[in-house]
């Protein structure tokens, strides 16, 4: 299973969002996501990156076939969901790209495709004038009763390409987790690096 990772902006990046809020679902379903999509709320959520004339989606392709995909935009593009997180640093957000979700299908995991996604996302955010980038990462308490037993969180992979939590930058979100009947809130930790 060769992977081709390629980067989308524009109208290839707007064809192939169906495939991404499809792999959102699937991928995010598991853990530490535990996310119950439905596809009404992914086009909803996949705007922005329709909006932004600097939105870059990064694609990995088994042939024709999507089979993974990390996007990213400006933060400012996403600042009224993250303006809060950053207030109390000396961070100015609109010097930050965001690199949102980074979802594989788990067949084509340990190809590098992870390091695929963040050196085209950087290079992107680079070519556009950007000094930082970050993600954020969901937290869950480690007694949680849905975490796998085999579980390996991806924080050594992250520091290893130079991010390193913002502590005390925090996001809020809710969601319907697949045990549950009600969204609930989930807190996300905002990882940066300088570019």
């Amino acid at each position: 299973m060769a992977l081709r990772v390629d980067t989308l902006t524009g109208a290839a990046l707007e064809a192939a969002l169906g495939d991404v809020a499809r792999l959102r679902i699937e991928v995010f379903r598991a853990w530490p996501y535990l996310y119950d999509g439905d596809l009404a709320y992914e086009r909803d959520y996949l705007q922005s990156y329709r909006d932004s004339d600097s939105a870059i989606l990064v694609g990995a392709f088994d042939g024709d076939q999507l089979v993974g995909a990390a996007t990213g935009t400006p933060m400012v593009d996403h600042a009224d969901d993250f303006a809060a997180a950053f207030a109390e640093t000396n961070i100015d957000i609109a010097e930050v790209f965001y690199c949102a979700e980074s979802v594989l299908l788990p067949a084509y995991r340990g190809q590098g495709a992870g390091h695929g996604f963040f050196d085209a996302r950087e290079a992107h955010a680079r070519t556009l004038g950007f000094g930082k980038s970050a993600f954020c990462s969901v937290i869950r308490p480690a007694d949680h009763p849905l975490r796998p037993a085999d579980y390996a969180p991806l924080d050594p992979f992250w520091r290893k390409r130079g991010y390193a939590p913002l502590p005390g930058v925090m996001a809020q979100f809710s969601w319907k987790d697949v045990d549950q009947k009600d969204e609930t809130a989930k807190s996300l930790q905002f990882w940066c690096r300088d570019l």
